[in-house]
């Protein structure tokens, strides 16, 4: 019998049925022309690479590395520790997330995209988290909406262990994160 560790929220299954379905739509809606999808690391990296494989259209990639902390209520200290490598100025730009739960990070990241001058940026986010939103912030694809619960699996993490679970799940209490978990792959 599998062990599985947390309580899975959305199975391998249908996380794969859903990037599908983004794939198609990103691929339509792009009308055949090339992208530039930029990767915000380390969260979206399985999310990423699922879709990229999705997409039926000439992509380029590119990636960022974030840390932001959230100090105190309504605060929030964003880094950047590892910038894009490409040109984004005139580019059709793809920004995509793991999760936006309070929308600083990802209202952040666009303000440094848009000053690049893109010809245009969309946002994919893997999972919307609506219930702890504090900055409004566009978002143009989105996998899954969940509540306010934190998730791990499928590149999320909770002090970077947990990423490699094939679905997500929802982390109950930290004592339940430090026991070892186990289950079966495809």
């Amino acid at each position: 019998m599998d062990q599985i560790f947390g309580r899975p929220i959305i199975t391998q299954e249908s996380m794969k049925k859903r990037v599908k379905e983004l794939g198609r739509q990103i691929t339509q809606d792009y009308g055949g022309r090339e992208i530039l999808m930029v990767g915000v690391l380390k969260g979206a990296f399985a999310f990423y690479a699922d879709l990229i494989r999705v997409i039926h259209l000439p992509i380029r990639i590119d990636f960022v590395m974030v840390s932001s902390r959230h100090s105190k209520p309504g605060g929030a200290k964003i880094k950047v520790i590892s910038d894009l490598t490409e040109d984004i100025a005139g580019q059709d730009v793809l920004l995509v997330e793991d999760i936006v739960d309070s929308g600083m990070t990802l209202s952040h990241l666009k303000k440094r995209l848009l000053a690049r001058k893109p010809r245009s940026l969309k946002v994919c986010v893997l999972l919307d988290k609506p219930a702890r939103r504090k900055v409004r912030t566009k978002i143009d694809y989105a996998g899954f909406t969940i509540p306010d619960k934190y998730v791990v699996g499928y590149g999320l993490d909770y002090q970077n262990k947990y990423r490699n679970l094939p679905y997500l799940a929802v982390l109950e209490n930290v004592e339940e994160a430090d026991e070892l978990f186990y289950w079966q792959g495809e």
